[in-house]
């Protein structure tokens, strides 16, 4: 790798770790498409991506258990069914072309901007709290269509997991966040030791990336507890919009 590349890895790192610190993602989204301009091929791409996310996710879960915020329960419930179905997810993207993962990716990234928008027109209009459905049912849910997500797409999971915690299980946007960044943890570790295996991953561009993401994660996850919830929420919107945006353009253009 030259100079260049190594400076392009250490910035992918540090944008997806700030990333995954104020919103819960992994900065797959990011890191991925980073890894294909490089040359990388699309399943060396994913799968380096999940070990630079399983470096910057670490990262920033420890710093949340160290400050307070952690709640191991939480994200156990969900990685559980999360971790059952990324391997799944993994090999179902094997046998789809690249713009069918993309336009997949940037529907799924539109729906999720849709769901948010629900949730916040159900709070505003009742004053209770709205209906959902039995917690267990709701934490199979979300985990497992999460981590269904991270295999496909090469991503953390958080994107789909953030979302669905504050439809499905009334979860405020911090604690989905929080929640979210532990169970990528899990998920990705599962996803890296199995792409291991098939000799998928470049483990040095994942660990340059990964330093990256670090450093990014350290400084996003101590700004969290200081920004509004509205902020956060404008943000993650804000995010899909482009992310979703990027994604149709990418396939477009193939």
């Amino acid at each position: 790798m030259t100079p260049t590349d190594i400076a392009l890895l250490i910035l992918g790192g540090l944008s997806s770790g700030l990333l995954a610190g104020l919103l819960g993602i992994g900065g797959g989204v990011l890191m991925v498409p980073l890894l294909l301009l490089l040359g990388f091929t699309i399943d060396q791409a994913t799968a380096t991506s999940l070990l630079a996310i399983l470096v910057t996710a670490s990262t920033g879960s420890w710093q949340n258990w160290h400050m307070g915020y952690l709640q191991p329960r939480q994200v156990l419930w969900l990685a559980a069914p999360a971790a059952i179905l990324v391997i799944a997810g993994t090999e179902t993207g094997s046998l789809m072309t690249d713009i069918q993962r993309q336009v997949g990716f940037g529907c799924l990234l539109l729906a999720n901007l849709y769901l948010v928008s629900i949730k916040k027109k159900a709070v505003a209009q009742t004053p209770q709290k709205p209906a959902q459905l039995n917690p267990t049912t709701a934490r199979l849910v979300t985990g497992g269509t999460a981590g269904f997500m991270a295999g496909l797409f090469g991503v953390g999971g958080g994107v789909i997991m953030v979302p669905l915690q504050i439809l499905l299980l009334g979860t405020g946007i911090k604690d989905a966040v929080r929640n979210s960044l532990g169970v990528i943890v899990i998920t990705s570790l599962i996803a890296c030791i199995h792409n291991l295996v098939k000799g998928d991953i470049v483990p040095l561009a994942g660990l340059i990336m990964g330093l990256g993401g670090l450093v990014g994660a350290q400084i996003s996850t101590r700004f969290l507890p200081k920004l509004p919830e509205q902020i956060i929420s404008v943000l993650f919107r804000l995010l899909l919009c482009i992310l979703a945006t990027y994604i149709f353009w990418q396939a477009l253009s193939t």
